[in-house]
C-alpha cells in the first residue's frame, strides 16, 4: 500500500467556493492571516494566560524524527482503549488542553505535538503524511501503546487516516474533525504559497499584529482571548516550517485512503473553513458517518469541550 497516495480524484467544486476554500485556509489556518467581524477583547476572559490545565501533563518520547513532546491525561491502566489527539498545523497539542481534561476522566489521553512542531523536535526535510504517521507509530511504541484510538484535526486527520489504512492492527476507532476534500484547482493554487521560502521573522509578526488589529481573532472566535494569545504564539513559535502540514496534507489523497480503511469512522464537521469540504467526503466513507456540528469553529474544544466529549465518547462506546 503506498506510503502517501497522490493522485487527485475528487469531486468538482464551484470557483466561488474554491474562492472561499482559499479564503478560509489562509484566514483559519495559515500563519499569519486572519479574517474576522469580531474584534480582539470580546471573548470570555475568565481563563489566566498560562494557567496550567488540572490534571494534565506534559512529557518527551522518542520516534522517528527525534524527540516527540506530548501532554497526557487520565490512568494508563484503564481499560478504556487510550485515545490518541492529533493536532492541527501549525499548531500543536496546546488546542487538546481542555479536551485531555475532560476526555481523560475515563481513558488514558495523549496530545503528542507534530515533528517540527510545538516542542517536539524538527525534521531535516518537509515530512510527508505517511512519514508522520509512521513517527506517530514509533511515539506509541516509545511510551508502550499497542492499540489506540485516533482522534484527528484538520492535517491531523489525514494522519489518522494513514495511520488506519497503514497500521490497521494499531487503530481500533478513527475520530476525525473535518475530512476536506479538495479538488484539483484548491491544491494548484494554494500549493504555489506552501512552497514559497519561509517567510522573514519581521514580516511574520508585521503582518500578524496588522492582522489582528484589523480583524480580531476570526474563526478562533470560540477560544477566551488569552487562550487564543497562547495559540497565536504557538503558531509563530515555528514560522520557518509552519507550511509544513500543509505541504502534507496538499498531496496526500484523503479520496484513496478513505475508502481502504475498514475501522468505525466519525468525521466531526465544525463550521469552520473546510466546513463545505468535508461533506464532500460522505462517499468515501465505508464504515462511518458524518456530524455536522453548526456554529462551531475554531476553539470548539475549549467552548463545547462537554459537548464534544458527548459525542466522542457515544461513538467510541458502540459496538
Amino acid at each position: 500500500m503506498p506510503k502517501n497516495p497522490v493522485s487527485i480524484n475528487a469531486p468538482v467544486i464551484s470557483r466561488r467556493t474554491t474562492a472561499k476554500v482559499l479564503a478560509g485556509l489562509a484566514a483559519g489556518l495559515g500563519i499569519y492571516q486572519y479574517k474576522s467581524s469580531h474584534a480582539i477583547g470580546q471573548g470570555n476572559t475568565s481563563m489566566q494566560v498560562n494557567t496550567p490545565t488540572p490534571g494534565v501533563r506534559k512529557a518527551y518520547a522518542d520516534s522517528t524524527f527525534g524527540q516527540i513532546h506530548y501532554r497526557y491525561a487520565g490512568d494508563k491502566t484503564s481499560t478504556e482503549v487510550p485515545l490518541m489527539c492529533l493536532h492541527a498545523s501549525p499548531l500543536s497539542g496546546i488546542v487538546f488542553d481542555q479536551w485531555l481534561a475532560e476526555i481523560g476522566k475515563d481513558r488514558f489521553a495523549i496530545a503528542p505535538d507534530t515533528p517540527g512542531y510545538g516542542g517536539s523536535d524538527t525534521p531535516v526535510e518537509p515530512p510527508l503524511i505517511g512519514d508522520l504517521a509512521d513517527a506517530m507509530i514509533g511515539f506509541m511504541d516509545s511510551i508502550g501503546l499497542q492499540t489506540v484510538d485516533v482522534m484527528g484535526y484538520h492535517t491531523g486527520s489525514f494522519t489518522s487516516a494513514d495511520l488506519a489504512m497503514r497500521y490497521p492492527d494499531r487503530i481500533r476507532k478513527v475520530v476525525m474533525i473535518s475530512a476536506p476534500i479538495f479538488d484539483q484547482s484548491i491544491i494548484d493554487e494554494y500549493s504555489g504559497r506552501i512552497y514559497d521560502p519561509p517567510p522573514k521573522f519581521a514580516d511574520v509578526l508585521a503582518s500578524t499584529a496588522e492582522s489582528i488589529r484589523e480583524n480580531g481573532r476570526g474563526m478562533f472566535r470560540d477560544m477566551t482571548d488569552e487562550r487564543y494569545e497562547d495559540v497565536s504564539i504557538e503558531r509563530l513559535r515555528h514560522f520557518r516550517t509552519g507550511n509544513w502540514g500543509f505541504r502534507a496534507a496538499f498531496a496526500y489523497d484523503l479520496t484513496a485512503a478513505l475508502p481502504e480503511i475498514n475501522h468505525p469512522i466519525l468525521v466531526l464537521n465544525p463550521e469552520d473553513d473546510l466546513w463545505e469540504q468535508t461533506s464532500s467526503a460522505k462517499p468515501f466513507i465505508k464504515n462511518g458517518r458524518i456530524h455536522d456540528l453548526p456554529g462551531w469553529t475554531h476553539g470548539h474544544l475549549d467552548a463545547y469541550t462537554e459537548e464534544m466529549a458527548e459525542i466522542v465518547r457515544a461513538f467510541l462506546a458502540e459496538q
